[in-house]
């Protein structure tokens, strides 16, 4: 299972007589937070993947592109909930090397003030936040001023994902009500959390009627 941003994969369910289950290493409720691939290759050292907060598309990305030669693979969990994951983060954990990803944002695409920024930021970054605390507007119009400060409620903080989209979490039902006119690629960037290296576009073109709704 997931949490509602389907990220934060954990174990939902276990078959009551599988070997993980009777092991009693792993519980439901558990959450998975790296994958280490067995390789049979004489002298290789397989990397393993950090899948801590992950959304779900990413972590099933990193299943199916394992080498052929990736035979068994070695999962970590951690016991406990999302926010006792969290806190744990924060705290010591932070104090060890984390994944850090790069977030390419591209300002005013196709005019002559057209900008681009990279920021590097830890992954599981929130876009919103990242953009906002690095002083990238990502609201068009008055909406800068009127916005929801980031609690999916006005639905006008969109960007374009134009690059990376399997390393964001996947669409809620609500945001895909929200962006149903517009293209896969666009973002509420307030509940859009990058795992890797990704690439947004601000002001994106809306389609009339996002405004109407």
């Amino acid at each position: 299972g997931t949490d509602l941003s389907f990220s934060f994969v954990y174990v939902r369910d276990m078959e009551p007589t599988g070997q993980a289950s009777l092991s009693g290493m792993v519980n439901k409720g558990d959450q998975l937070c790296e994958l280490i691939p067995v390789t049979t290759k004489p002298g290789d050292v397989a990397k393993p993947v950090n899948l801590l907060g992950a959304s779900f598309d990413f972590v099933m990305t990193s299943f199916a592109s394992l080498d052929r030669s990736v035979s068994e693979m070695d999962l970590v969990f951690f016991r406990g909930s999302k926010d006792e994951l969290k806190q744990l983060c924060n705290g010591e954990a932070s104090k060890s090397d984390t994944s850090t990803i790069t977030v390419t944002v591209i300002e005013n695409k196709g005019s002559s003030r057209e900008k681009l920024t990279r920021l590097q930021a830890p992954a599981g970054v929130n876009v919103r936040e990242l953009l906002v605390d690095n002083g990238i507007n990502v609201y068009q119009s008055f909406t800068r001023w009127t916005n929801c400060k980031g609690k999916q409620l006005c639905g006008t903080c969109i960007v374009n994902v134009s690059d990376g989209r399997p390393n964001t979490n996947w669409k809620s039902m609500d945001e895909s009500s929200t962006l149903r006119s517009n293209p896969d690629s666009y973002r509420l960037s307030c509940v859009t959390f990058a795992h890797g290296d990704i690439t947004v576009e601000t002001f994106p073109p809306i389609n009339a009627d996002q405004w109407t709704r």
